[in-house]
């Protein structure tokens, strides 16, 4: 098992949930994924498919979303992306307002250094931030 789906797993033990073999899957694949992933992917997914059905990966998503070891990108009238959420990985996303694709930004985060200046100045802890750009991909325009 990968490193780091282990730790996931213990995120998630500590966070209250129980480790089943669908929930291993899930994460398994959303960590292997190069981008995020519908529900309809992940249902259809070949770790998932033969596992769970598509309500049983919705309610895990749900949980995990909850629970801040996932995090649901996208429009709201569109279908909705899911990416899991590691500790000390960050990405960014474009996220075309015609189709709906989605894809991480290869650059440097600018919100990083205000976020850092917003911890020292607020005494918040765990800060973070999520950062979508919205407009059309050159398909659409």
């Amino acid at each position: 098992m990968h490193p780091l789906i282990q730790e996931t797993i213990e995120r998630c033990r500590s966070a209250g949930l129980r480790r089943t073999k669908a929930l291993e899957e899930l994460l398994t694949t959303l960590l292997e994924s190069a981008r995020p992933m519908t529900l309809a992917e992940l249902a259809a997914s070949p770790r998932l498919a033969d596992q769970c059905d598509k309500a049983t990966v919705f309610r895990l998503l749900q949980r995990l979303i909850e629970h801040g070891l996932v995090r649901r990108l996208g429009l709201h009238e569109r279908a909705a992306y899911f990416t899991l959420l590691l500790p000390d990985r960050h990405s960014d996303y474009l996220i075309c307002t015609g189709c709906g694709s989605i894809e991480a930004i290869s650059a440097p985060c600018p919100v990083h250094e205000l976020e850092e200046q917003i911890r020292l100045k607020t005494g918040y802890r765990n800060l973070y931030h999520e950062l979508e750009f919205f407009g059309l991909c050159p398909r659409c325009a």
